[in-house]
């Protein structure tokens, strides 16, 4: 582990909500709080959603999307923290099939148009945004990236100064962003992949497709794994010892034992802390993240 490895903080998603866990942030507030504990213990990159109060789950309407990033960021920026700001452009990605009539949308489908989808990023500016290179079924319903969409989507923030981050949550899904890069389509000089893993239903959480995607991950690239739910802390020193980085937090799993509820996502960050020194390895700063990213 000749690097120090970067611990990035999920701090919440779009799904779970707080009947499953009470330390779910929610508002705006609730979601920078967290985000800043998060820092606090060790984390020196936050990966964040945002979700309608009024529901607890991510919003349909682009207008409040919009606005409760904007809230959301300024909340973070204004305490003066130095984290690393990650926002995610997965919001408008996912649509479900209507099985009676498949060239229709199920009620509820949320697809958006690339501009819509990082309208926030352009307004915000963070540091760094996702950007989920994968078509694929996500949950019940279907992932929806087409590579025009990549395109426009990854022009469109790096114009900005923003780092993509690219996810990939199969083997395929590397492949692909490998492959833009080298057309040209994304460009970044040293390009952040993110492995995510166990997510049904993409690769499963486990030392082997690990390995294999990560060796798929050009040279010049930083990479990063996480597992879900019970296999985040295994995923966590697999990724340490293999020479990655890692992410922890609310959005990925909501428990610190079986049967224990995370108090909140700094929990969560504290024993990645724990695993990555017990490994022999050493905790990066935000100093540390910025320059292994070219920040």
């Amino acid at each position: 582990m000749p690097n120090p490895t970067i611990i990035s903080c999920a701090v919440t998603g779009g799904a779970d909500t707080k009947s499953m866990n009470p330390a779910i942030p929610v508002s705006p507030k609730e979601i920078a709080a967290e985000a800043l504990a998060a820092h606090d213990a060790g984390a020196a990159i936050v990966h964040v959603h945002v979700r309608d109060p009024d529901t607890g789950k991510a919003t349909p309407d682009p207008e409040k999307n919009a606005r409760l990033f904007d809230e959301t960021t300024e909340e973070i920026r204004k305490t003066g923290s130095k984290v690393i700001l990650n926002l995610t452009t997965g919001w408008g990605g996912v649509i479900g099939i209507n099985p009676d009539n498949p060239v229709e949308p199920a009620p509820g489908a949320r697809l958006k148009t690339a501009e819509e989808r990082v309208a926030h990023i352009l307004s915000c500016k963070p540091d760094i945004c996702s950007l989920d290179v994968a078509t694929m079924n996500f949950g019940r319903g279907t992932m929806i990236n087409s590579i025009e969409i990549l395109a426009a989507m990854g022009k469109a923030v790096r114009a900005v100064g923003v780092k993509p981050e690219i996810e990939a949550f199969d083997t395929g899904h590397v492949r692909l962003a490998n492959d833009l890069f080298d057309k040209g389509v994304l460009v970044d000089d040293r390009p952040l992949y993110q492995l995510c893993l166990g997510i049904p239903w993409g690769a499963e959480a486990s030392i082997e497709s690990l390995l294999t995607m990560k060796n798929l991950v050009p040279e010049s690239a930083v990479w990063s794994a996480f597992g879900i739910s019970a296999t985040e802390f295994p995923m966590v020193a697999a990724a340490a010892i293999s020479g990655g980085n890692v992410r922890v937090g609310l959005e990925d799993n909501l428990y610190t034992a079986r049967g224990e509820l995370a108090s909140g996502n700094a929990v969560l960050v504290a024993r990645a802390v724990t695993i990555i020194e017990a490994v022999g390895g050493q905790v990066a700063s935000v100093e540390d993240a910025r320059s292994l990213l070219n920040l």
